[in-house]
């Protein structure tokens, strides 16, 4: 090789390393997302330009991006109409709720609403049964998004109430994520579907042809039901029966929660319903404006604010009201999650809250179906233990819960994990309730799982063997990315 050649290799070498790094510097990110991008591509400089090229910029597509910004002036107008119905708005919080509902108001354009009535569920068999009955007597439309759809168990039986529904005339949309549903679209249940009727939908398709053009890694989240436009189920269950969904993971069966409401905030999720589908399909579904209030609605003060995160919703929204819930404690702060990879601004206000007298609690799986995430976990143990905070490993299942409760009275329940993916990437929906009676509900729920806990000690942890700590710092450099 001449050594012209070799200063060529050389130059192609420095200018691609050059030009990546000053791409990952030029986009506006997170200190420590950066940092670990910088380190990847210096470290493994081929394939970490191709792993920064597939993984590390938010690309929907350009068809999406179009639909998405042609349906934005469209949603504003529409709840500027919705939010001509007043008595169905809140005009007063607790005092813990106020920021936060105020965070809410200015960065999606509507305060909370009243008049519903909320169910949680933390038995996934108890609320298949509800939903059913809801599919069995829905009258006019449903729709549907999941993360995960396996067929076998009970949601047989929520696919045959489907079916009947769209049979009998009412307008039925399923949306599914591509990656999470994969064995379903394999399955001959889509086709049947469709054959009676159901409007089934493979959302950001997964296709190796694609990969530089779209972020694979990006993906549809959400878990949400609506039944004429007046009922609907979110929460972190998605559409599996823990007895026969992912046994052989050995980390046993999955433990979830999700809330039923009656009332205008399923208008509200119709909006984030009706966008996804707009921009994965490019149909818009209209909601005629008389139908725009359900008949009835509950004379109820407790307020109910619903969060969407992804592209094309507020950045960073979910971020932000984890930060201003956690901020807003006084007393006590419980959380559940299976993937516990804060961010360093959310790892401060949880240590920050435990160090100035909250009594901070933070519930978890004790086995987690990801290697990765589990080490990058225990990471986080030795600051947050050293503050203050109690954390408790579950050991009845795979904890799938996604909760927050403060003070006992403003709750967060949705889809969110408590790690980067779910707060910077994915499409994810989250509860905020500023109601008592939820709130003790979900803190009954909190007392059965750390009941069946185990509290992590912090001398029996600080005596735990060297080449624990060496792999969770290890992983911990990769933490921004998982």
């Amino acid at each position: 090789m001449t050594p012209f050649l070799d200063w060529l290799i050389v130059f192609i070498y420095w200018l691609s390393i050059t030009s990546f790094s000053l791409r990952i510097l030029i986009k506006r990110r997170a200190v420590p997302s950066a940092m670990a991008w910088l380190l990847i591509v210096y470290i493994f400089p081929l394939v970490g330009i191709i792993i920064y090229l597939l993984l590390g910029e938010l690309k929907i597509g350009k068809r999406r991006y179009k639909r998405n910004k042609a349906v934005c002036a469209f949603f504003d107008n529409w709840i500027e109409q919705f939010k001509s119905y007043n008595q169905i708005f809140a005009t007063e919080n607790s005092e813990v709720a106020r920021s936060l509902f105020q965070l809410c108001e200015h960065q999606q354009g509507m305060s909370g609403l009243i008049g519903n009535k909320i169910q949680l569920f933390n038995n996934t068999y108890e609320a298949m049964k509800s939903l059913i009955h809801d599919i069995s007597n829905a009258q006019h439309n449903i729709e549907i998004v999941f993360y995960i759809w396996q067929s076998g168990g009970i949601v047989d039986q929520v696919t045959e109430a489907l079916i009947a529904a769209a049979q009998r005339g009412v307008l039925c949309r399923l949306m599914l994520d591509s990656a999470g549903s994969g064995n379903f679209f394999c399955s001959p249940y889509p086709t049947l579907m469709r054959k009676a009727g159901i409007h089934v939908v493979e959302a950001l398709h997964v296709s190796i042809l694609r990969i530089f053009l779209r972020r694979m890694d990006l993906r549809q989240h959400r878990k949400m039901i609506l039944i004429d436009n007046y009922i609907s189920y979110t929460g972190s269950m998605n559409m599996v029966d823990p007895l026969y969904f992912k046994q052989k993971a050995g980390v046993g069966q999955w433990i979830d929660m999700i809330t039923r409401i009656e009332g205008p905030v399923t208008i509200a999720m119709g909006i984030i319903y009706s966008r996804d589908w707009e921009m994965e399909t490019g149909e818009r579904i209209q909601i005629p404006a008389e139908n725009i209030l359900p008949l009835k609605y509950y004379s109820s003060s407790n307020a109910i604010q619903v969060i969407a995160s992804g592209p094309g919703f507020p950045e960073g929204i979910i971020h932000q009201a984890l930060l201003t819930a956690i901020y807003a404690a006084r007393e006590q702060l419980v959380i559940t999650t299976p993937y516990l990879v804060p961010s360093d601004d959310l790892l401060y206000a949880i240590c920050t809250a435990a160090q100035r007298g909250v009594k901070v609690h933070i519930i978890i799986p004790r086995y987690n179906d990801s290697m990765l995430v589990s080490w990058a976990s225990r990471s986080f143990f030795a600051e947050l233990l050293e503050s203050g905070v109690l954390i408790y490993q579950f050991e009845g299942g795979l904890l799938h819960a996604k909760s927050v409760l403060i003070d006992d009275q403003l709750s967060l329940v949705g889809t969110v994990n408590l790690d980067m993916r779910s707060l910077w990437l994915n499409f994810e929906v989250t509860l905020v309730i500023d109601a008592k009676s939820f709130s003790n509900d979900l803190a009954k729920v909190h007392k059965d799982y750390i009941a069946s806990s185990q509290i992590i000690d912090i001398i029996v942890w600080s005596k735990r063997p060297y080449w624990q700590r060496i792999i969770e710092r290890i992983v911990y450099l990769l933490s921004p990315l998982l």
